[in-house]
């Protein structure tokens, strides 16, 4: 889970406060002067540094707090995710939500569900990824976390998105049908997402309950 900045500041000692005040003013400097971006600002170097600086523990949540003073775009986060290792990667799956990139950044989440990398595919199908996702890229990132045991409860909108969902329900049945006939254990988390397909969807919200 990513922790705010004043957690931060409460769990960060001397030199790593430090740093990451600096790389905070560097990202919000670029934020200001969005026309000087060379491609590789200042703050983009702090974001690779972050585990080194502030801790591994708190690296996603000290990148995360990056991209959103930088305000970056789409030019960055991309950068960012095709240049980065798995942890940045992450870091930019688990921050695109918090980003003015409406669907835009959505190949970034198709690319980390290609992978089998649990950790990016969770990222992938955090808030970002059930805003944006299709019916049809859903259902398979629903299968993809079966498929490489990342917990279904990894899947935001979970509830809302697998209600009523027939066509979903028969992926897993045969999903499940493929992995018994080859003498694999069936994911537990399977009945979970099946026995919410069996669910009348929820109703879409009125005028007055909005």
């Amino acid at each position: 889970m990513l922790t705010s900045r004043k957690e931060l500041d409460d769990q960060l000692r001397g030199a790593a406060r430090a740093w990451l005040d600096e790389a905070l003013a560097e990202a919000a400097h670029a934020a200001d002067h969005p026309d000087t971006d060379s491609g590789n600002p200042p703050w983009e170097l702090r974001y690779a540094s972050a585990g080194r600086h502030c801790g591994l523990e708190h690296a996603d949540s000290v990148r995360a707090l990056l991209l959103v003073e930088a305000r970056a775009g789409l030019p960055a986060v991309t950068r960012l995710y095709e240049q980065g290792t798995a942890a940045e990667r992450r870091a930019v799956l688990l921050t695109l939500h918090r980003l003015d990139l409406g669907a835009t950044a959505l190949p970034l989440v198709e690319d980390a569900l290609r992978t089998n990398d649990t950790r990016l595919v969770a990222a992938a199908v955090g808030p970002y990824g059930a805003a944006h996702l299709d019916a049809h890229g859903w259902r398979h990132a629903v299968l993809k976390c079966l498929f490489t045991e990342v917990p279904v409860e990894a899947l935001h909108r979970l509830d809302e998105r697998a209600r009523g969902d027939s066509e979903l329900a028969r992926m897993l049945a045969d999903f499940a049908a493929e992995r018994t006939a080859a003498g694999r254990a069936v994911p537990t988390g399977l009945r979970t997402v099946l026995d919410l397909t069996a669910q009348a969807p929820a109703p879409a919200p009125t005028e007055e309950s909005r």
